[in-house]
């Protein structure tokens, strides 16, 4: 039952909700939820297609411009839509709608192990014709171009004439709200139509986007199971193709459109997709549904995690998982969005989210994928180059706070171009896939080079100052804290970054000699810049308050006045939405995990009473604004011992999607929150860590459950994790052996272990 989301009433009002709840992906293109026939006139919808990394450029327009401000930003653009078939019945044409007639029975499914979507509906006519409609759709994984429609229409009262219309429309637009500095405030129309063509079955359109040029063709063939009169027609942005036929028996329909862009296909986009379709066009809906089963049955075989006793939280890990899994980018170009495919929220900006919140559940489940993502980094990285300079740095890569093809799209340097530390969080998920597969291949391919820049950057911001290194003018994670002097954060996390770039300067040295000497000369390298690396890690400053026995936050935070948050309404969260930036730099209040979020990622640099004194001080000024936040406290009180709020704030991040909690579903899912529900399983409750000296675990056991399962992979390996209340099970599904510390003590996994619960 939890391998399937349903929901089994029609509510005009949570329209927005469901088309992205619904939304279909395969990391390529993304389709959302929106219903084929359409809405009745005034219902507000986001009628969405997407392709990931195929954006516009739009003019960023500032009061004052000053220098190395960015210019243009790229935006995700809406994209043809082919999602419409429209249904008419009997001579007198009574149009198909939820919003006329009665909708007798209504279901929607979203089936998480086979890797598509159905609508049923019963409907009677406002002249009482009765039908029964069944909507499927499937973006296909296997064919990565394809998405798929089939409609299955049975009569029950009613066997005469059906009309099947079927459009093609390039005349769309990007959702747009000024008053939401989530969602893009202009430019919405951002594709014009250039060619509309048919060819016998065939209806294809072909647009282009204003600044960017980049252009994007939709092909498209219907199918029909029974003999109709068709009839095609084209029109200055659409084409329609409208089947008639009776419905004396079961008509199944078929729709399979194939979209091709400039990025990925290069020229001549219409007759690459027409090749495509027409390699595809013979297999039927059950056939393609077939090989998306497959995928997603070996999919979950690895990633499965199963909790006991709680039917609705299994609903939404599995659902969290499933739409991570369809948004990541497979190829050079696309990384995750922070709404993935599903909205269009934040713009399809690619940001740090995806290193620290969701490549991790990649990198121990899909690590061929998590290599994948970190190759589109490497792909930008001369573009990071170039952002240093601008930003007055001889040397270093500055990778832009938000982009798509690898330009700084982040109009407000505070809170973007000043969070310095996605550079080092960049090279954190290099260190980590490193440390998780094994793969030293990484380092020689494009790892090295990546490392190497980025540490080049911290000494260029950084400086010497009473015999410790120091990183001045910049922002943390916790965006209502902006240009501060020595951010805990940012501080250890580049010196993480320092060290593993001596490190791994070392190691290709010794290793592979010769791709060292190719990247030494390819970036003009000079041996004593490693020296320089440890020597800065060696002595960064990392704030501390003996009096608190805390890591400040900042060299600032401190000393401001602490934000009333029991007094504050309710309806003025978030506080960016009601409050000045400058306002909120005044004051202690995070708007996420900040200091607690470095407590997590590098636990081993401070011990156990600073952490926790630090856990306790942050918690009460963060307001967890961010979907970001709770996943990393419910972690890091799993670490101090307090199963209670490690549950609660567990419980805040694993439905936030499917119950709306933060109110803004509808412009895409919160994928950095979707990671951060499996990564507070795995790291929190189940206690991994894998590190330089090893993998260990410390499972621990809410109350709330009798149980629950995970596996990750591992340097070719494949372990499965079971903790119930009679203690914890290891067992190796595949691969080889591997020694691994369960509450400290070492174990060699080749035969199933158990371990009484601690």
């Amino acid at each position: 039952m939890t391998w399937t989301y349903k929901t089994g009433e029609f509510h005009p009002e949570s329209l927005l909700l469901q088309e992205s709840l619904f939304a279909l992906a395969n990391g390529y293109i993304g389709v959302r939820g929106n219903l084929e026939e359409g809405l009745a006139g005034g219902e507000l919808s986001i009628r969405g297609s997407y392709i990931n990394a195929f954006y516009d450029e739009t003019q960023i327009h500032y009061g004052e411009k000053l220098f190395a401000f960015p210019e243009t930003q790229e935006k995700l653009v809406n994209i043809i839509d082919t999602q419409t078939i429209e249904l008419f019945f009997g001579v007198e044409e009574e149009r198909f709608s939820l919003f006329a007639g009665e909708v007798m029975h209504f279901e929607r499914k979203l089936y998480l192990d086979k890797g598509f979507s159905e609508r049923i509906v019963h409907w009677r006519s406002p002249l009482g014709k009765e039908v029964v409609i069944s909507f499927k759709r499937l973006v296909s994984i296997a064919y990565r171009e394809l998405f798929v429609q089939q409609i299955t229409i049975k009569g029950i009262n009613f066997d005469g004439p059906v009309k099947i219309v079927s459009l093609l429309n390039g005349d769309v637009a990007n959702y747009t709200n000024a008053n939401d500095p989530r969602v893009a405030s202009g430019h919405a129309k951002l594709l014009k139509v250039i060619d509309v063509k048919t060819k016998k079955e065939l209806q294809t359109i072909l647009c282009e986007t204003s600044a960017s040029k980049l252009q994007v063709a939709c092909n498209t063939r219907n199918w029909i199971s029974k003999h109709a009169t068709v009839l095609t027609k084209v029109h200055q942005d659409k084409t329609v193709a409208t089947y008639e036929t009776d419905l004396d028996q079961p008509v199944v329909f078929e729709k399979q459109s194939v979209y091709t862009d400039t990025r990925r296909h290069g020229i001549d986009l219409a007759e690459k997709g027409e090749k495509l379709l027409q390699d595809v066009c013979s297999i039927r809906f059950e056939a393609i549904a077939e090989k998306q089963e497959a995928i997603l049955q070996s999919f979950w075989k690895v990633s499965d995690i199963e909790i006991e006793g709680d039917h609705r939280l299994q609903e939404g890990i599995r659902f969290n998982m499933f739409h991570l899994f369809q948004s990541a980018g497979r190829d050079d170009f696309s990384n995750i969005a922070a709404k993935g495919l599903s909205g269009e929220g934040y713009e399809g900006h690619y940001f740090w989210d995806t290193e620290i919140y969701m490549l991790p559940f990649f990198t121990l489940t899909e690590p061929s994928l998590a290599k994948s993502l970190l190759r589109y980094r490497y792909s930008i990285l001369e573009g990071a180059r170039e952002r240093a300079k601008e930003m007055g740095h001889q040397k270093g890569a500055l990778f832009p706070w938000r982009t798509i093809a690898g330009r700084e799209c982040s109009g407000y340097f505070p809170a973007g171009t000043a969070q310095y530390h996605i550079s080092a969080d960049v090279a954190y998920s290099y260190i980590q896939y490193y440390l998780a597969t094994k793969d030293s291949g990484i380092w020689s391919e494009f790892g090295a080079e990546v490392l190497f820049e980025t540490a080049r950057l911290w000494i260029e911001v950084g400086h010497f100052a009473d015999g410790t290194f120091r990183i001045d003018a910049v922002t943390g994670p916790d965006e209502y804290t902006c240009i501060v002097n020595n951010n805990y954060y940012t501080n250890v996390l580049a010196k993480y970054n320092l060290q593993w770039a001596a490190k791994v300067y070392q190691l290709l040295k010794d290793t592979d000699p010769v791709a060292f000497d190719e990247i030494k000369q390819k970036i003009q390298f000079e041996e004593a810049e490693a020296d320089d690396w440890m020597w800065a890690a060696q002595h960064m400053y990392l704030p501390y308050d003996p009096e608190r026995k805390i890591n400040p936050q900042d060299d600032s935070f401190l000393q401001k006045a602490v934000w009333n948050l029991a007094d504050t309404p309710k309806e003025h969260y978030p506080l960016l939405l009601h409050y000045h930036p400058l306002t909120l730099y005044r004051y202690q209040v995070c708007k996420q995990a900040d200091t607690v979020l470095a407590h997590f990622l590098l636990e081993d640099e401070q011990d156990l009473e600073t952490m926790q004194a630090s856990y306790e001080y942050y918690e009460k000024v963060t307001t967890h604004d961010s979907s970001l936040s709770s996943c990393i406290f419910s972690i890091m009180a799993v670490k101090l011992g307090n199963m209670e709020k490690a549950y609660n704030y567990f419980m805040e991040t694993a439905r936030l999607d499917l119950d709306n909690t933060h109110g803004n579903t509808k412009d895409g899912l919160h994928m950095a929150n979707m990671g951060g529900t499996w990564m507070a399983i795995v790291y929190g409750f189940g206690g991994l860590r894998i590190k330089e000296n090893g993998i260990s675990l410390t499972p621990r056991l809410p109350k709330q459950w009798t149980g629950y399962k995970f596996r990750f992979r591992t340097e070719g390996t494949t372990l499965e994790v079971k903790v119930e209340q009679s203690g914890v099970s290891i067992k190796k599904l595949t691969g080889k052996g591997l020694s691994i510390k369960v509450y400290g003590e070492d174990y060699y996994i080749s035969n199933p272990i158990f371990v009484g619960l601690q």
